[in-house]
């Protein structure tokens, strides 16, 4: 899973760098007991908050925390300028909008393919094929749970959740209950996929780049990431709407250029993995890449329509039937204008962009002062492993997992591989249990608006945390021999 506050996969690397810098800088400011640092908190605990209201208030997620992001940095800016205190503020602010502008074109890049794919008519595809094999609503549900299951440790959680809530949002046709559950459902599904694979989310690459645990060992976590999605989904399959979405007898067809999307995509997300874990190179390098490929299979069928726009503009001046080819290009509307690269870029949710921008900057600033460090100090010396673990994950549905769990690995408590494995098991699962808890949730909100809130999640926290509790345990009993 990845966090609100973060993203999808192979952003760790770029990440870690600014945490263990903001670490190093807080000690020098040391306001975990001052004024300015509970005012900073307070600024947090209340952009949160109308995070969480947002259903209530029509008041949009990233509006709270962008503004939040600019108070506590002004906040610790003036205390250091007019208290005399050295500290490198402007340096670890600059850092920290670098590390986000990574993240951004990763996610804008991972948003356009999505775009891409909608405006091709993949989902609509899928939708006509998932209709056509008469599936019930809660037939549905499973097929969904364990389609974001297996891919998000291919594809990551959030590229996951975007895709497979577009099927949803058309397959659910409004059915208000079935698509707010099968988010949830996709949330904790892919949360769950992400943590047996180095790959699949932040934490488990953060974990596996500092050679604590080798490639093979994370995938001893398969059946405890298992255990976490199945419960919850098993407890809310009861509460899925019996019967089945009205059948829709028109069959959908791909676009043209469809499929080509589709395996370009592949390619943009095995670009952006190998040339991470072969040549150390951040994965928004591979991911703006696979907007090239993106960009240069628009530029192919722009030219190619545009031909054809031509051609069929010939035969209507001429009244001759034009060739089938030609008629199956005016019937889809393929003129060259829908091949337009930078519609599908116009065409992000932005929202979630800006509230990335927002949460960063603001778990940046509580690191700076300090908080991150003495709450990592205080859970393991004084809880001990197993519970400051839990806690751990407990904690990133609430705060992003990036800065606790590069806190974690920067620290590097004396652990065994079982406590290394449950870290990374917690960290990766257990934002799912607030919606805003995960970057797959914080999309889902977006995404699935007036039907997947934070407010809809909540109602079902305890089942997830159920599932929590269960692959905590599950893993202490399958893994005991890593202890």
């Amino acid at each position: 899973m990845t966090k609100p506050l973060l993203t999808t996969m192979g952003l760790a690397g770029g990440l870690f760098p600014l945490v263990a810098d903001a670490a190093e800088s807080a000690s020098n400011l040391n306001l975990t007991t001052a004024w300015p640092g509970f005012l900073a908190v307070g600024i947090f605990v209340v952009a949160y908050l109308l995070v969480g209201l947002e259903e209530y208030t029509d008041l949009r997620k990233s509006k709270p925390v962008v503004l939040a992001a600019g108070l506590i940095w002004i906040l610790i800016a003036a205390y250091v300028r007019f208290s005399g205190v050295s500290a490198p503020v402007e340096e670890v602010l600059t850092e920290t909008v670098g590390e986000f502008a990574g993240l951004f074109l990763f996610l804008l890049v991972a948003m356009t393919y999505v775009n891409a794919m909608t405006d091709r008519n993949v989902f609509g595809a899928l939708r006509s094929w998932l209709s056509a094999g008469g599936f019930s609503y809660r037939q549905l549900f499973w097929i969904v749970g364990f389609l974001a299951f297996v891919l998000s440790p291919v594809i990551d959680n959030l590229t996951t959740a975007l895709v497979l809530s577009a099927v949803v949002l058309a397959v659910g046709d409004g059915n208000r209950r079935f698509i707010s559950l099968t988010c949830i459902n996709i949330v904790v599904a892919a949360n769950a996929g992400g943590a047996f694979s180095p790959f699949g989310d932040i934490t488990t690459l953060m974990v596996w780049q500092t050679d604590v645990l080798s490639f093979g060992q994370f995938f001893k976590l398969f059946i405890p990431a298992l255990v976490n999605f199945v419960v919850p989904a098993a407890i809310m399959y009861l509460a899925v709407p019996r019967g089945a979405p009205e059948s829709d007898k028109s069959t959908a067809f791909l676009r043209r250029g469809g499929w080509a999307v589709l395996l370009l995509f592949a390619a943009t997300i095995a670009t952006a993995v190998a040339g991470h874990s072969v040549l150390d190179l951040p994965p928004y390098m591979g991911m703006m890449m696979g907007l090239a490929y993106l960009q240069l299979l628009m530029y192919y069928l722009m030219k190619t329509a545009l031909r054809k726009d031509e051609a069929l503009a010939a035969y209507k001046e001429s009244d001759e039937m034009p060739p089938p080819d030609l008629l199956r290009h005016q019937e889809r509307g393929e003129s060259a204008p829908r091949f337009n690269i930078f519609g599908h870029v116009a065409e992000a949710e932005w929202d979630t962009l800006l509230f990335f921008y927002g949460v960063i900057l603001c778990v940046g600033g509580l690191a700076f002062l300090g908080y991150l460090a003495v709450l990592s100090n205080t859970l393991y010396l004084q809880l001990g492993a197993t519970w400051a673990n839990t806690a751990v994950g407990v904690l990133s549905s609430i705060v992003d997992n990036i800065p606790i769990m590069a806190a974690v690995v920067k620290m590097n408590p004396q652990m065994s591989d079982g406590q290394w494995l449950l870290v990374t098991l917690t960290a990766g699962v257990g934002g799912s249990l607030l919606s805003i808890g995960s970057a797959a949730g914080v999309a889902l909100m977006g995404q699935a608006r007036g039907y997947y809130t934070f407010m809809s999640h909540l109602k079902w926290t305890w089942a997830v945390a159920l599932g929590y509790v269960a692959s905590i345990g599950v893993h202490m009993l399958v893994n005991a021999d890593t202890f």
